[in-house]
């Protein structure tokens, strides 16, 4: 076993999990609700890292969410931003997933970009090479929430998509045998597969640059069996138009995200006014439904806080059931700054809460899957709704 697997599993719970995958890619209102592992067990790991997402398999995620960017050479990374070292005015570093900041053979490539119509400093993927990315280890993203994860910081390298879905398929060839040997002692089991939820990051702005990601997402994808419309995988994008062109290319189940304000940014450079709150009405689900299979709609669209607090639930599940659409939350956390004032536990925003009473409150409404960056609170509040 390699060093930093031996560290990632002194994180795990002392008592030992037994993950249940999905059935296959969902259905509105299924029987048990999928545990997406966001950026994989990113509360507990540097995010997007093969070791965050092997713990997050480990504890039992039914899915792993990697976020995708895109290298010099085009190849797609798991990143949450392309920016992996963000500058603020007065020269301190933010936001940084890698430590470039502080490598000086790469200090030229700092440089001021447009991305979806903000101005951001910093260093970005698409300035480097894979191989020159490779040289770069990776950081918490929040230190000042999270300084626990800090320990790992440069123990990583920046993963491929690639390599994800090696992980991925290693962690099923395993579970395969496992479900084999336990069939050849009479004891029948099903094979549950664990799937891959990965994420366009920026396609409009990608595609105006020449790094489109849809050829290569779709290409990779296919490469390791991805290609039915049942295959454990969800291809999902906070824009519109890539979606569409994603639905000519491949069969493989896609989502739409909605977030509780503003509106796509394919819509912002082709004029339509359209919001995520419109797109989240029964005729916004309507069109949604044409071309995925799915929402990932944050929380405040299904159950808004009022005064910090859960407010009245809205009809959106309900809605989105009607134009057969899964819905998938997002994000569940379990710190206190994460947390609606309901679950808070004392007064530490680092402090952890009651994150399974927030998801509870949520299934309730009938979502199909959420989003946490604690897979095995996410599993033991999944576990409790459904009576396992």
């Amino acid at each position: 076993m390699s060093l930093w697997l031996l560290g990632a599993a002194a994180l795990l719970p002392a008592t030992p999990v037994q993950a249940q995958g999905p059935k296959g890619p969902g259905r509105a209102g299924q029987a048990e609700p999928l545990v997406i592992a966001h950026r994989g067990a990113s509360g507990y790991l540097p995010e997007h890292t093969l070791a965050a997402y092997w713990l997050a398999i480990e504890q039992g995620a039914d899915y792993v969410e990697p976020d995708l960017v895109i290298t010099k050479d085009g190849v797609l990374v798991a990143r949450h931003e392309n920016a992996i070292a963000i500058l603020n005015a007065d020269g301190s570093v933010r936001e940084a997933t890698t430590d470039v900041a502080e490598r000086p053979e790469f200090a030229a490539r700092r440089t001021t970009k447009m991305i979806d119509g903000q101005a951001i400093t910093g260093w970005f993927t698409e300035d480097f090479t894979l191989a020159e990315l490779k040289t770069l280890r990776a950081r918490e993203r929040i230190p000042q929430l999270r300084p626990a994860n800090t320990r790992f910081d440069n123990m990583f390298e920046v993963p491929t998509l690639e390599e994800v879905l090696q992980l991925v398929e290693q962690a099923n060839e395993r579970r395969r045998q496992q479900a084999k040997e336990a069939g050849g002692k009479g004891k029948a089991t099903a094979f549950r597969p664990i799937g891959v939820y990965p994420e366009t990051k920026h396609p409009t702005y990608f595609r105006s640059i020449g790094l489109p990601l849809e050829e290569p997402l779709v290409r990779v994808l296919h490469k390791y069996g991805y290609r039915h419309p049942d295959s454990p995988v969800f291809i999902q994008s906070f824009e519109v138009g890539n979606l569409r062109q994603l639905r000519q290319m491949t069969r493989v189940p896609l989502v739409q995200l909605l977030s509780a304000s503003g509106r796509p940014y394919d819509f912002v450079v082709s004029g339509d006014p359209r919001t995520y709150r419109d797109l989240a009405q029964p005729a916004g689900l309507a069109e949604i439904a044409t071309y995925a299979q799915g929402i990932g709609a944050n929380t405040n669209l299904i159950i808004p806080l009022v005064s910090g607090r859960l407010g009245t639930p809205t009809t959106l599940v309900r809605d989105a059931h009607q134009a057969g659409l899964v819905v998938h939350g997002w994000t569940f956390r379990a710190e206190n700054q994460f947390l609606p004032n309901d679950f808070d536990v004392g007064d530490d925003p680092r402090g952890l809460g009651d994150m399974g009473g927030w998801v509870r409150a949520f299934l309730q409404q009938g979502m199909d899957g959420f989003f946490t960056d604690q897979p095995y609170e996410g599993r033991l509040a999944r576990d409790a709704h459904i009576g396992r």
